[in-house]
């Protein structure tokens, strides 16, 4: 049995010896929490619309689920319009010359933050279909990972289909394009019964708009209404506020939402009955925005409710109780109402320093975190204090946090994580590192708290998080390692 000091010493030197772990060294990776997913953005309307205004609110609302790439696919008069680029929303919209020419009656979009595939052009999205007259005939926009894409990828390419990216997403776009023949419907219902893993899905031909989403309901998908002809759907409720639509109701696992020649409005088929919900929890830990509303509960009284939560599973006597922004807030907050410790915003996060920072020394690599997150250091400075955040992960951002607070004079640190230890990596949708990289899947919780340098550790119990959710059927794959679809071998597809 190895010491404590072995293991850290073992674990820290995995960094330098794996390739994945010296890209724990690269400037990009010094704020280790997961990274988001992707979101995306649809409306549809039998009447023209500012679809390029409208699509640029409802993407900019869901910014915070990627911000590698923006692109949006546009329905006017017959025709498919695309534009797609690297780059945040507004940086996107405002290289658009022609504005006008994104004015029709529909819309899809997609904010990107890569899961599968490489981060190369050809990857941004929406995908999209030509005919042999160079006409695009279809496009989607889609959030999740497929888990057996490399074996339909061979599948399909064995009978012709080219494929030009590397993305999963492209696997579901020749699916449907292939099955054309059998009507919009049939073409989606044959794609959702070829793919596995989680899959939220927003698209249009060329005189269609659709919607869909796995049958285990893993990565979410909302509706909204602008007025009895409009129609929105999106990764998150935020978006439809942007837009002024009202929440209709979450699209249900294995629905297919979609218009139809002959009818106004739109039109529901379930391709499986009686599916079971298993929407991801790290949705309403970590991932949307704390005004959203997903499968009609609210994402902030989950964040709240789990602050309280940890209270009860461990309380602490302290003088204040802080939380990491933005998703820890809300958390510290519900301990502190629990608690009667005060809350104090004490954490000043700087919101424009952007994803990579490139510095040549890692000295002053290891003082980003300054630069992201620093304290009112009269506020901590010999006192007792609680930190609430919603995850560890693989713990560098942590240690360094724990740091600033002790170089600024804290007293004692007692640090509580709102989700369970996170012991497994996740293969539908969200990009966390393998499993050697998780710092809980390699330290007990009392090797960790030695390792952070704290005085006290605790996560909120899997059976609170299931309390708090008010169910037991959430995906919580990246807690137990059990997921709602058999997970193999990490399914990250690529070429390359």
């Amino acid at each position: 049995m190895k010491d404590l000091q072995e293991h850290r010493k073992d674990y820290l030197n995995q960094f330098k010896e794996r390739p994945y772990g010296r890209n724990l060294l690269k400037s990009e990776d010094v704020f280790d929490a997961p990274s988001e997913e992707c979101g995306i953005f649809g409306i549809y309307s039998d009447t023209d619309l500012d679809t390029f205004s409208l699509s640029q609110f409802g993407l900019f609302a869901l910014q915070h689920r990627g911000q590698e790439a923006c692109g949006i696919s546009v329905m006017k008069n017959g025709k498919i319009f695309n534009i797609k680029d690297e780059g945040l929303v507004l940086d996107v919209y405002k290289n658009i010359r022609e504005p006008e020419t994104f004015m029709g009656n529909s819309a899809i979009g997609h904010t990107r933050y890569t899961t599968a595939g490489d981060k190369k052009k050809y990857n941004f999205q929406p995908f999209f279909a030509k005919n042999e007259y160079d006409q695009i005939i279809l496009s989607i926009a889609h959030n999740g990972n497929l888990t057996n894409a490399q074996e339909l990828k061979k599948e399909l390419e064995a009978e012709g289909v080219v494929f030009k990216a590397t993305s999963d997403s492209e696997v579901i776009l020749r699916l449907i394009q292939k099955n054309l023949d059998l009507g919009l419907r049939g073409a989606i219902k044959a794609t959702m019964e070829k793919i596995e893993g989680a899959y939220s899905v927003v698209g249009m031909t060329r005189n269609k708009f659709f919607a869909f989403r796995d049958f285990h309901g893993i990565r979410p998908l909302v509706l909204g209404a602008i007025d009895e002809k409009t129609f929105v759907a999106a990764s998150e409720s935020v978006a439809l506020d942007a837009v002024g639509a009202q929440y209709v109701r979450d699209i249900l696992p294995g629905e297919i939402v979609y218009t139809s020649e002959n009818e106004s409005g739109l039109k529901s088929f379930l391709v499986k009955e009686n599916c079971e919900n298993r929407i991801c929890a790290f949705e309403y830990i970590y991932f949307a925005r704390p005004d959203s509303k997903l499968e009609n509960i609210n994402v902030h009284e989950i964040r709240e409710k789990s602050g309280m939560k940890i209270w009860e599973q461990a309380p602490v006597e302290a003088d204040i109780v802080i939380g990491v922004p933005d998703s820890g807030v809300p958390a510290a907050i519900g301990f502190s109402i629990a608690s009667g410790i005060p809350f104090r915003p004490v954490l000043i996060k700087n919101r424009y320093i952007g994803r990579s920072f490139i510095v040549p020394t890692q000295e002053m690599r290891e003082r980003i975190v300054n630069l992201k997150l620093n304290p009112i250091l009269s506020e901590i400075k010999g006192k007792r204090v609680v930190i609430i955040d919603d995850s560890i992960v693989r713990g560098t951002t942590s240690k360094r946090l724990v740091k600033i607070l002790k170089d600024a004079g804290v007293k004692e640190i007692h640090f509580r994580s709102v989700s369970p230890p996170i012991i497994a990596p996740c293969y539908l949708g969200i990009d966390t590192p393998s499993k050697d990289d998780l710092i809980s899947a390699n330290m007990s919780v009392e090797e960790l708290r030695d390792y952070l340098g704290v005085d006290s550790l605790e996560f909120l119990s899997m059976d609170n998080l299931k309390v708090i959710l008010g169910s037991s059927n959430h995906c919580f794959g990246c807690f137990t390692e059990e997921y709602p679809v058999p997970a193999g071998p990490n399914p990250d597809y690529t070429d390359e």
